[in-house]
Order: C-alpha cells, then sequence, then structure tokens
C-alpha cells in the first residue's frame, strides 16, 4: 500500500526522451560512420537517428571534432596493449598490431577520417602510445626512433585494415597469358592461404607483419652492437 499523500504511479516502459550520454552518441556517431560515410555523419545526423534536438547533444559532445576525436578514443580502447610490460617488446607489438588491425577492419570508413583527426589535449590514446613506447625504450630502442618505427607500423596496419575489408578476389589478374608471373603468384598466394586456412589478406598480412618486425629485430641489435 502507499500513503495517502503518494502521487500517481509511475509508467512502465522507455522513456519518451531518450538518456542520453557521451558514450551513446559517440557509439551512434561510429555506427553512422559505418553505414553512411563522413559526409552524412554530422551533429544533426546523429540528433535525428537519437530522436533529440541536436542542442541536446552539446552538454556532452562540444562539436564534430569532438566527436571525431571520442571515435578514435573508442577505437583505440578496442586495441590490444595488455602484452607490453609482461611480454617481449616484439610479441606485445604483434598482438597490439594484429588488434589494432582487426579494429579497424570492423570500421573501414574510419581509416580516412581518424586518420586526419589530430588526438585531443586529454586523449586516452596518447596514454596506450606512452606505454608502447615506454615497452620500446626499456627494451633499448631511442625514443624518437620508436615512435618513427610506430608511425610506419601503423601505416601498414591501416592498408592490411582496408585489404582485410575488401573482397578476396580485388587482385585476380584472372585469365591472362600476357602477365603469367602475375598470375601464377596470385594462383599460388590463394592456395597456400587456402591450405592455411586463412585468407588471402591475412596471410599477406601476417607476412608483413613478420618482415616488419624482423627488420626492427635487426635494427635492435646493430643499436645494442654499438
Amino acid at each position: 500500500m502507499t500513503g495517502a499523500g503518494a502521487g500517481p504511479p509511475r509508467r512502465a516502459g522507455r522513456p519518451r526522451t531518450p538518456v542520453l550520454s557521451r558514450a551513446t552518441i559517440i557509439e551512434t556517431g561510429l555506427r553512422l560512420l559505418d553505414e553512411r560515410g563522413s559526409e552524412r555523419t554530422g551533429m544533426r545526423d546523429i540528433a535525428r537517428e537519437l530522436g533529440v534536438r541536436p542542442s541536446a547533444l552539446y552538454n556532452h559532445v562540444s562539436g564534430r571534432g569532438d566527436l571525431l576525436a571520442g571515435v578514435r578514443e573508442l577505437m583505440g580502447e578496442r586495441m590490444d596493449t595488455s602484452a607490453f610490460g609482461s611480454r617481449p617488446w616484439d610479441e606485445a607489438l604483434a598482438v597490439w598490431a594484429r588488434s589494432y588491425r582487426e579494429t579497424f577492419a570492423a570500421h573501414p570508413p574510419t581509416i580516412a577520417v581518424l586518420g586526419a583527426t589530430p588526438l585531443a589535449p586529454d586523449s586516452r590514446t596518447s596514454a596506450a602510445y606512452d606505454l608502447v613506447l615506454r615497452a620500446l625504450e626499456e627494451a633499448g630502442w631511442p625514443p624518437a626512433r620508436a615512435l618513427a618505427l610506430i608511425v610506419a607500423l601503423e601505416s601498414f596496419l591501416l592498408g592490411s585494415a582496408l585489404d582485410a575489408a575488401a573482397d578476396d578476389t580485388m587482385m585476380d589478374p584472372g585469365p591472362r597469358a600476357d602477365v603469367p608471373t602475375f598470375s601464377r603468384a596470385y594462383a599460388e598466394h590463394r592456395e597456400a592461404a587456402r591450405a592455411a586456412g586463412i585468407r588471402p589478406a591475412d596471410a599477406a598480412f601476417e607476412a608483413g607483419l613478420a618482415a616488419m618486425l624482423a627488420g626492427f629485430r635487426a635494427e635492435l641489435r646493430a643499436l645494442v652492437a654499438d
């Protein structure tokens, strides 16, 4: 029973106005980027999707720049940095690289957009970079050189993420007799990937990652020897 002064009973069900949060806005922004691309992912688009006025978003996100910075943070949080500090630097880098590629391969439209989005002043992504660079420095890498290697690796990872999102036949030359070496190489590459139970794009990624890490190890050995 309720007291005599109790008000009318509360209605069950969902509230008429969606409960907004920064996380909801950022997640919606990422989804619209995937579905519609950058040109149709603005504050008005997100407000329309959430069923609110655009002004309501500004209590949580200051504008499009802040929105994209938030998407970048969200993507960064999905990358695995847990191996740094517990495994050798090159093994940890491989774990991070695979999760980095997987994260962007799941959201290919974000690659071009976030590639031109600077880090926010209070970015948690900066803390992740610091963790990676600290592990490399402790392994013997000069910090500036370590950063250059990370930037080079990221360029490879972003390109590989686009490759992972593409159709497996993108490089199929077809039945052409005028490019025999290319045709043979493509067929052998496809067959090797099939035998390994992976996609050709994944086989190419693993080959490239192994080559980069081998080069990094060789350079570090030379640095330490000096």
